[in-house]
């Protein structure tokens, strides 16, 4: 039977799970009746997949207007000015441009939206806060974990809202189900497994050829060190190199791996461990297809990450989702709510949303998005609590770093839980940080 949340249990929830709401934001209905009269004006970077999404949101949210469309691909340009309008929220056009960061010279810009490649998600921000704008970035925060401290850093120090694209924080049923697991439902929860597993080909290997016409591609590498142009790199396959991307426990793990630090209450491990490989394709594919990562922390709890790549059958009958085992029971929590059983595997309640969200479509837009830009929204307009605050992205992706980095390694980890840092290892902390291209180092 699948339990309806109303606006007041959902309020209780909320305020009891530590995520601040605003009425003038308008929750409830995501759309319409409580929107501010002036607009948030946003520029969106990168529309290439989730940017695409993320425009249509933007669009069609009251109390937002999408004032530019900026990507190094001219095709993409055109592509966002459409669904901009298509949406039908707003009668100027926006304006098309490459280089995003003329949009930050634009002193009625209020904030910038991040969709662009991984390598250009801290460089971007940290110019959009020293521009004076507030920034929506799409996760993971940071191509390293450097980088996301240095995004925290520039946070605290230029004052602004950051939210980070991690928006099932902002899912009324999952911000239940922690509640409910705050109060004991499950009694004392002590290990939480994370899970993606999808169904990807291979990437092939890819030949040195000219740059498209249509393509700005030293703009596209930005801060990144210059690598000659490929043709199986853009516009996805990026992720899977490690010069531009972060792989697959960045790419999508970081959203289950989120809701089970939240759900133990945990912030720095003690121990990280990972292994795996490339198993399934010879090809281009730098990073693992195949990865199991533990993380342990204090007071006894431990986080396990399963990502599959290259073989999509599910757990639990999802392919993509969190589950939390307690003294009492268990809770099993993805987009779409949460289910509960009790110490005989008996399901005891399952809650469901009234219209399902995007679970393996990791591009289109859905209810949570929404309900995440609102919030960000709220955290502008009347300094309602971030579900999604800076520090907190950057915590659960510093734990999806740190596993590729004990994957790279072939060693166990030991890390200071004061600041998840690693310890006594030169040649981890080698990968701390990166190289830029000249010009390009961002600096807080």
């Amino acid at each position: 039977m699948s339990n309806k949340l109303n606006r007041r249990d959902f309020v209780k929830s909320a305020s009891a799970a530590g995520v601040g709401l605003s009425v003038a934001g308008g929750f409830f209905p995501v759309y319409g009746k409580n929107a501010p009269n002036e607009k948030i004006r946003v520029a969106i970077m990168g529309l290439n997949g989730r940017g695409s999404a993320l425009t249509g949101e933007f669009a069609r949210l009251d109390g937002y207007e999408v004032a530019y469309i900026c990507d190094v691909d001219e095709r993409a340009v055109a592509k966002g000015i459409e669904i901009t309008m298509k949406a039908g929220k707003q009668k100027k056009k926006p304006k098309g441009i490459a280089d995003f960061r003329e949009a930050l010279d634009d002193k009625d810009v209020d904030a910038l939206v991040i969709a662009a490649p991984d390598h250009w998600h801290t460089p971007a921000a940290i110019m959009g806060l020293q521009a004076g704008k507030h920034v929506y970035v799409e996760k993971p925060c940071g191509h390293n974990p450097k980088e996301g401290e240095m995004l925290v850093e520039a946070q605290q120090k230029y004052g602004k809202i950051v939210q980070m694209g991690n928006q099932q924080r902002s899912a009324r049923e999952s911000i239940e189900a922690i509640n409910e697991i705050n109060k004991g439902v499950i009694g004392t929860p002590y290990f939480a497994k994370a899970w993606y597993a999808n169904t990807r080909g291979p990437i092939g290997n890819g030949k040195k050829v000219d740059v498209p016409a249509w393509l700005n591609y030293d703009l596209w590498q930005g801060p990144a060190p210059r690598m000659p142009y490929q043709d199986n790199l853009i516009h996805y396959n990026w992720h899977w190199f490690k010069h531009w991307g972060t792989g697959e426990i960045c790419n999508n793990g970081t959203h289950e791996i989120d809701i089970c630090r939240w759900a133990l209450g945990v912030d720095y491990p003690v121990r990280v461990s990972s292994h795996g490989g490339r198993y399934h394709y010879n090809d281009d594919w730098e990073f693992y297809d195949t990865q199991i990562a533990n993380y342990d922390f204090e007071g006894e709890k431990t986080i396990t990450w399963e990502g599959r790549s290259c073989n999509g059958r599910p757990v639990e009958g999802r392919g993509r989702g969190s589950a939390i085992y307690g003294t009492e029971g268990t809770m099993i929590i993805d987009r779409n709510g949460y289910v509960l059983y009790d110490m005989d595997n008996k399901k005891v309640r399952e809650v469901t949303p009234e219209t399902k969200n995007a679970t393996m479509d990791t591009v289109g837009g859905d209810q949570l998005t929404a309900l995440h830009i609102v919030n960000f929204q709220d955290a502008i307009r009347t300094g309602a609590e971030q579900n999604s605050p800076i520090e907190e992205g950057h915590k659960s992706v510093l734990l999806c770093h740190l596993g590729n980095m004990a994957q790279e390694l072939g060693e166990t980890l030991e890390i200071d839980p004061k600041n998840g840092h690693v310890k006594d290892s030169d040649e981890a902390m080698k990968l701390w940080a990166r190289d830029y291209a000249p010009g390009w180092e961002p600096s807080v």
